[in-house]
């Protein structure tokens, strides 16, 4: 049942934290962001925020220096907008799963264009 919940909260944070993003950072450091999952502990204490940016990696490296910069603005607004007795910590880190995605789609293309 626990891990029902965490699951809800999660997605509640994603949906909350892009909004925050989106709308209320002005930081010219954050290029073309999406938070692409959240993954919080049992206890929901510990939240991380799995981002994708598109860009080159020295824009991907300011997008997350932005982020770690404004994270105590991202949780005050996340904890006024999803109710918790406790806000969790949050930290972030770049999602490569979509590079990762593309890189065995290449590679299976080159595979067939051989054959």
């Amino acid at each position: 049942m626990a891990n029902v919940r965490a699951n809800r909260v999660a997605e509640q944070l994603k949906k909350e934290i892009s909004d925050i993003i989106q709308r209320d950072l002005k930081d010219p450091r954050l290029g073309f962001t999406t938070i692409t999952d959240v993954d919080i502990t049992g206890d929901l204490q510990q939240a991380t925020v799995f981002v994708t940016v598109y860009g080159e990696e020295e824009e991907r490296k300011k997008t997350l220096e932005a982020l770690e910069k404004a994270k105590g603005f991202i949780r005050s607004e996340a904890g006024k907008r999803v109710q918790l007795r406790k806000t969790p910590e949050i930290s972030f880190e770049f999602d490569e799963s979509i590079e990762r995605g593309n890189r065995i789609e290449s590679l299976l293309r080159e595979m067939k264009e051989r054959e």
